[in-house]
């Protein structure tokens, strides 16, 4: 048995295989297999490894090179995709072996974070992953919007194919990584599928000339659904001149549905609006993101409360010692080792990502198994790391 990495042309007979068991329908027929080829080139960039053994492939693992905001840093991020195992190889330690090689990989490359969404969250856990939350599906009827159908509202609606808005469509998603904590964006050759398949409309929202709100979208059959992507929005206003654009198509569709932020309201944007917001999360098939620090690093510098603390880190491959928090000066610094009188609290690397990324509050870790926190230390942490809801936005 062995691990290797493989070429992008290897990965038609070795990973997009096993991918495919474990994600799709199967078997596979032989027009889907073509398929792959298609692929290809929206994974050049990938890190995929493999366990194979006499020739036939056991498991396998890739990772993309990505970028994500952290409080308002932006970040190389590892999004790790396409784990899965031969089903006569499965519970054998494969993952857990490519894992632990794939990570070490990536973090050598500098990659500080990494993300992924999991076949199962708690198998993840044991890696140092924390649950961040989904975004909504949000459906209604576009006769609910007729009230802003007549509207006169500052800025202008651009419409047009994906494949001619790809360019105005992609330097908004960079825009929202700028501003938009948890927000992670893919390489231009795996962005550029978007472009490729030419399968979306692309609507924006402009005012004073510049892009403040963006959503592609297809609609199924005329009185069906018009169904939409991410809606990504600057500002409110931005949001009121899309759903304005969705009013107008009351006599062609039934139904509208779109995806937001985890943190976004629907139930407000109109008065009298009949809107249905979910967010489900299962297995298999529906579990929420995941993410984790791969390296201290990535905390460097970045916003921080006037909070000091001195955390051990432990049960880590790739976060552990102890160190002091210090973000009296307005900007986190860590500095390794005693420094001094501080709190204390003792973290695992699931916990402090938890923090970093805002999901959890630190009297919350103990009660999930992710640390030991006394109260003067969740106090300093808390000052540390205030609350945020992060938003992933890219899915792989």
């Amino acid at each position: 048995m062995s691990i290797r990495r493989v070429t992008a042309d290897e990965r038609l007979t070795t990973s997009f295989p096993l991918a495919a068991y474990a994600f799709e329908a199967s078997p596979l027929g032989a027009a889907r297999v073509e398929e792959f080829r298609d692929y290809l080139p929206y994974n050049q960039g990938n890190r995929t490894l493999i366990v194979e053994e006499a020739g036939t492939t056991l498991a396998s693992a890739s990772a993309i090179g990505m970028r994500q905001n952290l409080r308002g840093a932006v970040l190389p991020m590892a999004g790790v995709a396409g784990v899965a195992t031969h089903p006569l190889a499965r519970r054998q330690g494969h993952v857990r072996t490519l894992l632990h090689q794939l990570l070490d990989e990536m973090r050598d490359e500098g990659h500080l974070l990494s993300a992924l969404y999991p076949f199962r969250p708690s198998f993840y856990a044991r890696f140092g992953y924390v649950g961040l939350p989904k975004p909504r599906t949000v459906a209604f009827s576009p006769a609910d919007l007729g009230s802003l159908v007549r509207a006169e509202l500052p800025g202008e609606v651009g419409w047009e194919r994906i494949a001619a808005g790809y360019p105005t469509w992609r330097a908004f998603t960079e825009r929202c990584l700028q501003t938009r904590h948890g927000f992670s964006v893919f390489p231009d050759y795996r962005a550029a599928g978007l472009r490729d398949r030419d399968e979306h409309w692309l609507v924006t929202a402009r005012v004073a000339g510049e892009v403040t709100g963006a959503l592609t979208y297809r609609i199924d059959d005329h009185g069906g659904t018009l169904i939409g992507n991410e809606l990504l929005v600057a500002d409110p206003l931005a949001r009121t001149l899309l759903l304005q654009f969705l009013a107008r198509h009351v006599d062609q569709v039934g139904r509208v549905t779109v995806q937001v932020p985890p943190d976004e309201l629907p139930e407000l944007w109109l008065t009298d609006l009949d809107v249905h917001v979910e967010a489900r999360a299962g297995r298999p098939g529906s579990s929420a993101p995941m993410a984790r620090l791969l390296s201290l690093d990535a905390l460097r510098g970045l916003p921080a409360g006037p909070g000091r603390v001195r955390v051990e880190l432990t049960g880590d491959r790739w976060l552990a010692g102890t160190h002091l928090f210090d973000g009296t000066t307005g900007a986190l610094e860590l500095v390794s080792g005693d420094s001094g009188p501080a709190p204390t609290a003792t973290l695992s690397a699931a916990g402090l990502s938890a923090l970093a990324y805002g999901v959890l509050d630190p009297v919350e870790l103990p009660l999930r198994g992710l640390g030991d926190v006394p109260a003067d230390a969740a106090t300093e942490l808390r000052s540390l790391f205030p609350r945020q809801v992060p938003y992933l936005f890219a899915d792989f």
